[in-house]
């Protein structure tokens, strides 16, 4: 006797199955995203204690070697002049209701006055000197994209001939030289020698004076010279943007090089490249269209971290070519002992640095399936 055949399903009680089934594709796609949205709020979320340690390193390395009143004053005014100074600042108080009275200022948005600035807050410092800052690391990007790009694709496409070992021995020679070292020599060679480009600061002295009187200034000079309408004024600008953007872009590149030339080693090698290559696809195509691409995404990865180190790069290129950024200033105030403009400052840093590197985490979970949340 034949067992009774099975009675076929309808697509109405397929549908209904798909939809109440726990691996269906709508609870897969609703999976992922819950996932996603909790990587990126664990992330997003660790950005304070980051901050919080380092702000808290910050305020007690400054301490260790006294205080800024002592020090500015010392052996200029009588003792008791100094302690009223000291005790006027707070700086005679317990350590620990300092930090307290700080930690309480910055949940505060309060980040304290400037010591040896005038009366300036940090507020004000970060708004007037942040843009020289980022104008400065964007201008390096745009240096280290335009040379990494290039030389990393030509020094995997030939891998260990003559290209492939003198761009890497130019990736090594840049990532391992001091910056104020490159800023010297590019002086020296195209300022000096040559006389083509110059020598210091974001723009002559006319343009300077012409720029900070646009309305509304945006604290960027390139920004403020296209709203002035004067194409002079743009390209002196430029101009003086170009040893600054090389010292600090070379720098970068020679990781960015390094970086694309090793993922797209990998990715050359890998089975769906060897297909392509299989199918008769040409090699550029294959490099272009279907190599290139997959090996930036590692590059993107790490940008969080480069922009980390381009902004502590930008403190000697800014102060080797015064620039007037916050790395110029900060290495003022740390001459000077200014524990409230230099803890400001490096603050606004540790939370500029944190927050790309949490656009870097989204973007990275975004265009990158390997990533698991």
């Amino acid at each position: 006797m034949n067992a009774p055949t099975p009675a076929a399903e309808s697509p109405a009680d397929t549908a209904v199955a798909s939809a109440g089934h726990p691996a269906g594709p709508v609870h897969r796609t609703r999976s992922r995203w819950s996932a996603l949205a909790r990587y990126l709020a664990v992330r997003f979320v660790l950005i304070i204690p980051t901050v919080w340690i380092l702000v808290t390193v910050v305020f007690f390395l400054m301490r260790l070697t006294g205080d800024p009143i002592t020090a500015m004053l010392g052996g200029k005014a009588s003792p008791e002049e100094v302690a009223a100074r000291r005790h006027a600042a707070g700086y005679d108080r317990p350590i620990m209701a300092q930090y307290g009275d700080y930690l309480w200022g910055i949940l505060h948005g309060d980040f304290g006055t400037s010591i040896t600035n005038g009366n300036h807050t940090i507020g004000h410092i970060l708004v007037t000197y942040g843009p020289a800052t980022i104008e400065l690391v964007f201008w390096g990007l745009l240096v280290a994209f335009a040379v990494a790009l290039p030389l990393g694709r030509l020094a995997a496409r030939r891998y260990n001939k003559l290209a492939d070992v003198s761009i890497r021995a130019f990736a090594i020679l840049f990532y391992a030289a001091p910056v104020f070292f490159v800023a010297l020599i590019l002086k020296l060679v195209f300022a000096q020698q040559l006389g083509w480009l110059p020598i210091s600061g974001r723009a002559s002295i006319p343009v300077q004076v012409a720029l900070d009187r646009v309305e509304p200034d945006t604290g960027f000079y390139i920004v403020n010279a296209f709203l002035s309408g004067d194409m002079g004024n743009v390209a002196d600008v430029l101009w003086h943007a170009v040893l600054p953007a090389l010292t600090l872009g070379l720098l970068t590149a020679g990781v960015f090089i390094r970086l694309i030339r090793i993922n797209l080693l990998q990715t050359l090698r890998s089975d769906y490249v060897t297909a392509a290559r299989a199918r008769g696809v040409d090699e550029s195509t294959v490099v272009r269209k279907h190599a290139f691409r997959n090996a930036l995404i590692p590059v993107v990865t790490v940008m969080g971290m480069q922009i980390a180190l381009m902004l502590g790069g930008a403190i000697l290129t800014e102060t080797s070519f015064e620039w007037q950024g916050l790395g110029f200033w900060l290495a003022k105030y740390l001459t000077s002992r200014d524990f409230v403009a230099v803890q400001g400052i490096v603050s606004a840093i540790a939370v500029v640095v944190a927050l790309a590197s949490f656009v870097i985490d989204i973007i990275n979970a975004l265009i990158d399936p390997r990533v698991r949340y």
